[in-house]
């Protein structure tokens, strides 16, 4: 397994299923692969009578390279080989290499295809750029007055950047990984997420840049901020869980107590609080697809918020969209919601409130080349909606992909 953090303990680790205490084997950029030894042996028995012993293939500083692994010892043995350089690794520590076990090796070297924020009108027809085109681009957000952008950019140290016209400035420095920027409704903050003691927790720091940064609420769970309520009381974020998956939390900004918001067995992520704060809207794989869904925002209380489990599991919820649907975004008004659908269309859904909420049909504003198209790869939104009705798109531009090399009966053994 990989682990990202800081420079010190991110790296890959050997860890036993049985539990116990990870051994870290290597810094690396990303993840890595297996690779057993016997490989290519027709008899199963003996390949699994070899695995305890094989070679480790992962990325660093670029370079794809293989070393001894001893499992049984949990450590790196002999001098690492290099096979490729320049291999790519996204955000996430995604290496671009894929090892099978009958001694295939896949690898991608190049940049990640050029991205640009792009701004579009209803219609679809492009209305102008902001900063310049970028391969690191990733998780949009525009700010309440809508005159600046936060972004967050780069692969091996992600950081977050305020983008103003053309002019883009450095937001967070840290040597760990900062993501999903959440503007305060005043502008004048950003939580975020920061895994530099190891865990993503979240942290704020002013938009002027002055002062240090805050921890805002920290635990041994991965948590990412997804959105700030217009009274600037609460925020929502997701929390992963290891029995219930992803779920949504929320933490008053005044005692920074948290609570969990809605709790289930299945993926409940991105909530995005209505523009009245009366309605959360959030995407969730209940009917075994994403699907947009809103349901009513209680502030929580002192009950709600000593309990392990949300106050409301299931039911009351509205479903927005009706074949699929992800990373939903309230118009300003709050009079319609957006959301992709699995073809990466930008979708509009005219919202009535009430004692209810009450969704009209979706309907197809127009197609996008958005980064990960409409499915959701975990690195979050990437549009945003201005004050104005723009949307700001974060757009794959039109490009040859890097070719993907393909190594067919990789055995260093026999090259020594």
């Amino acid at each position: 397994m990989a682990s990202s953090g800081a420079a010190d303990t991110a790296g890959i680790y050997l860890g036993a299923l049985d539990g116990g205490v990870p051994t870290r084997l290597t810094p690396a950029d990303g993840l890595g692969g297996y690779l057993p030894s016997g490989v290519g042996r027709a008899d199963p028995t003996s390949l699994a009578e070899r695995a305890p012993s094989g070679w480790l293939l992962w990325v660093r500083a670029g370079t794809l390279v293989a070393q001894p692994l001893n499992v049984a010892k949990a450590e790196l043995t002999g001098e690492p080989v290099t096979l490729a350089e320049t291999v790519s690794v996204g955000l996430f520590g995604q290496s671009s290499v894929s090892v099978a076990v009958n001694g295939l090796v896949a690898y991608r070297t190049g940049a990640s295809s050029p991205r640009q924020l792009t701004w579009f009108d209803r219609s679809g027809t492009a209305r102008g750029t902001v900063g310049e085109a970028d391969s690191s681009l990733f998780q949009t957000r525009v700010s309440p007055d809508g005159r600046r952008v936060a972004v967050q950019r780069e692969f091996a140290n992600a950081d977050l950047w305020l983008l103003d016209g053309d002019r883009a400035s450095r937001f967070t420095f840290d040597a760990a990984t900062e993501v999903r920027p959440t503007w305060s409704p005043d502008g004048t903050r950003i939580a975020f997420a920061s895994n530099r003691t190891g865990v993503f927790d979240l942290y704020q720091k002013l938009t002027s840049g002055a002062g240090v940064e805050e921890r805002i609420v920290a635990s041994n769970q991965t948590k990412t901020p997804s959105s700030w309520s217009a009274d600037g009381r609460f925020l929502l974020f997701n929390s992963t869980d290891p029995q219930t998956s992803m779920d949504m939390w929320v933490v008053p900004m005044g005692d920074r107590t948290p609570s969990p918001f809605l709790k289930t067995p299945f993926r409940e992520l991105h909530g995005v609080f209505s523009p009245d704060d009366r309605w959360v809207a959030y995407q969730s794989n209940e009917s075994g697809q994403d699907e947009v869904y809103g349901r009513p925002f209680v502030p929580p209380t002192d009950a709600t918020r000593a309990a392990t489990t949300a106050p409301a599991t299931a039911g009351g919820q509205s479903q927005v969209s009706t074949a699929g649907g992800v990373h939903p975004v309230w118009r300003r008004d709050g009079k319609e919601l957006h959301y992709l659908n699995p073809e990466g269309a930008m979708m509009a859904v005219p919202i009535a409130t009430g004692a209810t909420l009450s969704p009209g049909a979706p309907v197809v504003l127009f197609s996008t080349r958005i980064v990960g198209g409409g499915a959701d790869r975990g690195v979050g939104p990437q549009y945003d909606v201005a004050p104005d009705g723009r949307f700001l798109i974060n757009m794959e531009l039109p490009g040859d992909a890097a070719p993907i090399t393909l190594i067919q009966h990789w055995n260093p053994a026999a090259k020594k």
